[in-house]
């Protein structure tokens, strides 16, 4: 059964009750609708009745779509309002904070860091992992990003315990076994030193008899606790493992428990990496 605001083909149709800024054409009741003109009932008659157009065009059919932020929309002459947009945030999680916003266990969570309402993290980290969370209500994005069919990538810089040989990076990017199903391939790189990142507020374990090695490992798939299976598989636990990036974003500056707006620049490249050009057939 697909779900509310879903089309036949899985995909979502729009940000759910807020305007997308990245789903592109949109159906033209979802984005009155959104917009508040009025429930999706009234806006089809206002479509019906011939009151909407899209760049100067009167439309009168409900399965119209249109961008409301790359194409103009009007009701009854009047330009349609775009303050009901979608929010997008980044956020630099810190360590021991459980990637929600809500805790039956009270333990720390994301409220204490945005105070922004409605939006919720469009891919998680454990409460024992850091870094870049992307927190959003458009539903559209969050669905794009977080969905393995379309292989977005996310970025770690990860400690390890040991001194990982080239066999088991070359294990890692092919993939391992972890609890009956082989991972997707990885890019796998050894760091020279540590990066130039901040302290953790609780130290990692030390064993003066055991060195540590920090790796970069672009992953396109989200499963659970994904890379601390990944590396213990190959005989190396993950001792400190901190997120940098996700498809185009990056942490860059952000301190733990800081967050901050998308940029326009950030948007475009969302925009960007979720709408692909179609490769042209051979001999086209």
């Amino acid at each position: 059964m697909k779900r509310q605001g879903q089309r036949e083909d899985g995909q979502e149709e729009g940000g759910g009750d807020c305007l997308s800024r990245v789903a592109g054409r949109q159906p033209i009741v979802r984005v009155l609708a959104a917009a508040g003109a009025g429930p999706a009932q009234s806006c089809t008659g206002m479509v019906r009745g011939g009151r909407v157009a899209i760049d100067d065009r009167v439309v009168r059919d409900p399965r119209e779509r249109a961008d409301p932020f790359r194409q103009r929309i009007t009701l009854d002459g009047e330009p349609l309002s775009l303050n009901n947009a979608c929010h997008y945030l980044l956020l630099n999680k810190p360590y021991g904070v459980l990637c929600a916003f809500t805790d039956d266990e009270g333990r720390p969570t994301l409220a204490e860091y945005v105070p922004v309402p409605g939006v919720y993290a469009a891919g998680r980290l454990d409460l024992d992992s850091e870094g870049l969370v992307f927190l959003t209500d458009d539903g559209w994005l969050s669905h794009r990003l977080t969905h393995p069919r379309y292989k977005h990538t996310k970025t770690y810089l990860v400690q390890v315990e040991g001194q990982p040989e080239a066999e088991a990076l070359q294990t890692l990017r092919r993939g391992v076994v972890v609890k009956g199903k082989r991972t997707a391939k990885a890019r796998v790189e050894p760091l020279d030193g540590s990066p130039d990142l901040p302290p953790r507020e609780v130290p990692i374990r030390y064993r003066k008899s055991v060195p540590t090695a920090w790796l970069r490992i672009v992953l396109t798939e989200g499963r659970k606790r994904q890379v601390r299976h990944m590396t213990a598989a190959v005989g190396h636990p993950t001792l400190r493992l901190v997120r940098v990036a996700i498809g185009p974003l990056e942490m860059g500056d952000l301190a733990p428990g800081e967050w901050r707006p998308l940029t326009p620049g950030e948007l475009d490249a969302l925009w960007t990496m979720t709408h692909p050009v179609p490769l042209r057939p051979k001999g086209s």
